[in-house]
């Protein structure tokens, strides 16, 4: 059985047609993503671009790109041990942070779905501090922590714990602690509801079937709940490690960056650069090398979440 020879004037025909389907294919590809892509060129490509060119130049607040000055901001960066200590400060900050965070919300979510209905109760109340704002956070817990009047001070006074009002924002240990706790405290929340969804994905019979097989407790937590909740739980913990690189209201509201330089973290030390003293060449440039420091730091744990990802796939 030979193969039909079509004529070499139908087979071009056929060919432009199918050319032509295809090009018209490409055509309304394009047309459905183009409003992706113009917002990621005004939201990502243009701020990046100009980020840039601030770092390269030099720029006031109200006269940027006053003239081109090469690498000589990244250079002052890297020579100040200022940027380069809250640098140090904001990355342990982000680690301890966030590992705390995800250790209680993770405990408190496996606590919960154990309570079945009560459980989604619990977690929709436990949004109280979630919802409230980080300034107002930032506030409630500088009353708290005052040394005159002060809630904390007052209960350590009247147990006799301490003879004299303690300034815990006064303190550079104290007052990243303070800061840490507040931090806790607002956004474990978020990692309870998201560990929560992700339990909840665990099909019931598995757990039952481990109990018919006499497996403890521990047992099932660490060779089934564990597994089965590794790769959600590494995008949480990625997650949240981002939004701890960017605390900022808790340092502004809390401390200020004080006591002297003691809890300036990185993004705070861009914010004074920038809109205190209107530098704003040199601030793009530290945001620059923060940027690139989060990547190379997230990029591990971004490989092993790709890693657990694929195991559960």
């Amino acid at each position: 059985m030979t193969a039909i020879d079509f004529p070499p004037a139908r087979r071009r025909a056929a060919s432009t047609t199918a050319d032509h389907g295809i090009s018209a294919h490409r055509v309304i590809g394009w047309l459905w993503i183009s409003p992706i892509l113009l917002g990621l060129a005004s939201t990502l490509v243009y701020p990046t671009l100009f980020l840039v060119a601030l770092a390269l130049s030099k720029s006031t607040l109200g006269k940027p790109f006053r003239s081109f000055v090469g690498l000589r901001h990244v250079r002052d960066v890297l020579q100040d041990p200022l940027f380069v200590t809250s640098l140090t400060k904001s990355i342990a900050y982000a680690f301890i942070t966030a590992s705390t965070q995800l250790a209680i919300g993770f405990l408190i979510a496996l606590l919960f779905s154990q309570l079945l209905k009560a459980g989604r109760f619990l977690v929709s109340l436990i949004l109280l501090p979630l919802m409230t704002p980080p300034v107002m956070v930032g506030v409630a817990w500088k009353l708290i922590l005052a040394p005159a009047g002060g809630l904390l001070n007052g209960v350590l006074l009247n147990l006799g714990i301490v003879d004299a009002p303690v300034s815990f924002l006064g303190d550079p240990v104290f007052a990243w602690f303070a800061i840490a706790v507040a931090d806790v405290w607002q956004w474990t929340p978020f990692v309870v509801i998201l560990s929560f969804a992700a339990l909840s994905t665990i099909p019931e019979g598995v757990h039952e079937a481990s109990i018919i097989d006499g497996a403890s407790p521990l047992q099932r937590f660490w060779h089934i709940t564990l597994p089965l909740v590794a790769a959600p739980l590494s995008s949480i913990y990625l997650l949240k490690l981002i939004l701890s690189f960017k605390v900022f209201d808790l340092v502004y509201v809390l401390t200020f960056g004080g006591p002297g330089f003691a809890t300036t973290t990185t993004g705070f030390s861009i914010y004074r650069r920038a809109l205190e003293q209107f530098d704003v060449a040199r601030a793009a440039a530290e945001t620059l090398i923060y940027s690139l420091v989060i990547g190379a730091v997230l990029w591990p744990v971004i490989r092993i979440h790709q890693h657990l990802e694929r195991k559960d796939a």
